[in-house]
């Protein structure tokens, strides 16, 4: 699927990764948790980002971030390619 990976101190980047849940927890170094950005796109980060002291990777829709994260759409309960394109997502989730 296609997704959008933030690394902390460096540029988001679309990539694609297979929607498999081994591949999310390698994306993200970890078991994976999901924050809701719409209806239709999910942020999936380390659950345990903070506790594992990574570093920080920046505050989106109120949250704050630590390691790798991977914006991906959501389609019901399973994973989709990311409804933004990267110039999309710079302007409406990076800037807000």
């Amino acid at each position: 699927m296609v997704v959008i990976i933030k690394r902390p101190g460096e540029r988001a980047e679309e990539a694609t990764i297979p929607n498999t849940l081994e591949a999310l927890q390698k994306a993200v170094g970890g078991y994976i948790e999901t924050v809701t950005l719409s209806t239709d796109a999910v942020i999936i980060c380390n659950e345990e980002g903070r506790i594992l002291h990574l570093p920080y990777n920046g505050t989106f829709c109120g949250h704050q971030f630590y390691g790798t994260v991977v914006f991906a759409g959501v389609d019901g309960e399973e994973f989709t390619d990311i409804p933004l394109s990267l110039e999309d997502f710079y302007h409406f989730v990076l800037r807000g």
